[in-house]
C-alpha cells in the first residue's frame, strides 16, 4: 500500500503513480528526492523502483528496474538524520571535496557523499577491483548494478556458506587492487561490506573510502585489515598474511 508523501504537491504524486515509478513509496522519500527520483526516471536511467533490500542508519537500498530491464541497486542517502552527520565527521576532515561545503548545509553535504561514492566506485572499477558498476548519481540518489537476482541481495560476507578458502584467496587480490592500483583505503571494510555473488567477493559500501594522501588512512587500512583477519581467523582458521598487510601499508606510504 502506498503512503502518501508529506510537502509533495497532489500534481506530482498522481503523475509518479500514472507512471507506476513506484511500487512503495516511503516517507524518507520528501518532496526534493521525490524529484530526483523522478528526473532519473525522465532520463532513462530508472524505470521502477521496488522494495528495500537494505536499511541502515544513514541510507537505504531499494531494488529497481532499469528501462532495459536490468536490476538495479537504488541507494537513496537520508538527509534528516543527525547520527549520520557525526559519523562520517572523520573521513571528509581532510578531504578537499568537502572543505567548500558549510557543516550547516547538511543537505548538500549528503549530496556530496553520494557523488563521492559513485567516484570511488568508477576509479575502483577502473582499477579492476570486483564493486558495483555505479550507473548514475544525482543529489542523495546513487543508482547501481544490482549485486543478486530479483530483489534479493546477494549474502554478505558474515552470512556465506562453504567453502570460504578461494574467497579469503580473492579478496587479499581486491584489496592489492583497490588499495595499490585505485589508490583507495575502504576505511570501513568487514564481513558486512563484503558480498559473495557466484563464488566471488564484491566490495560494497565504498562512500567513505579515502586517498592515499587522506591524513587517516593508514590507520583505516590497518583496521579494515584487523576487520578481516579477525573473521577469516575465526571462520577457517586463517588471519592475512603479514607480508599482504607490508605490502598494503607500503602502498599508502608511498601515496
Amino acid at each position: 500500500m502506498r503512503r502518501k508523501v508529506r510537502h509533495i504537491s497532489r500534481e506530482r504524486e498522481e503523475k509518479l503513480k500514472d507512471e507506476d515509478l513506484f511500487e512503495v513509496v516511503e516517507e524518507v522519500f520528501d518532496a526534493a528526492t521525490m524529484g530526483i527520483v523522478y528526473k532519473l526516471y525522465q532520463r532513462k536511467v530508472l524505470k521502477e523502483l521496488k522494495g528495500v533490500v537494505s536499511a541502515g542508519k544513514e541510507a537505504r537500498v531499494y531494488w529497481g528496474k532499469g528501462w532495459d530491464g536490468r536490476d538495479l541497486a537504488v541507494k537513496v542517502y537520508l538527509v534528516a538524520t543527525s547520527d549520520f552527520k557525526k559519523s562520517i565527521r572523520k573521513y571528509i576532515e581532510g578531504d578537499p571535496r568537502f572543505e567548500s561545503i558549510p557543516e550547516s548545509n547538511f543537505r548538500q553535504l549528503i549530496y556530496a557523499w553520494a557523488k563521492k561514492e559513485f567516484r570511488n566506485l568508477k576509479r575502483m572499477r577502473g582499477a579492476g577491483v570486483r564493486v558495483p558498476e555505479p550507473i548514475a548519481f544525482m543529489g542523495n540518489v546513487l543508482v547501481m548494478s544490482f549485486i543478486g537476482e530479483e530483489g534479493y541481495r546477494a549474502p554478505l560476507l558474515y552470512e556465506a556458506e562453504g567453502d570460504l578458502a578461494p574467497i579469503y584467496e580473492d579478496l587479499q587480490k581486491q584489496l592489492k587492487l583497490m588499495v595499490c592500483a585505485a589508490e583507495l583505503v575502504h576505511a570501513d571494510l568487514s564481513e558486512y561490506n563484503v558480498m559473495v555473488w557466484q563464488e566471488e567477493p564484491w566490495i560494497i559500501d565504498v562512500s567513505q573510502a579515502v586517498e592515499l594522501s587522506h591524513p587517516r588512512a593508514l590507520e583505516f587500512l590497518r583496521r579494515d585489515l584487523e576487520n578481516l583477519s579477525l573473521f577469516f581467523s575465526k571462520r577457517i582458521g586463517l588471519e592475512l598474511p603479514q607480508e599482504l598487510r607490508g605490502e598494503l601499508e607500503e602502498c599508502v606510504k608511498r601515496g
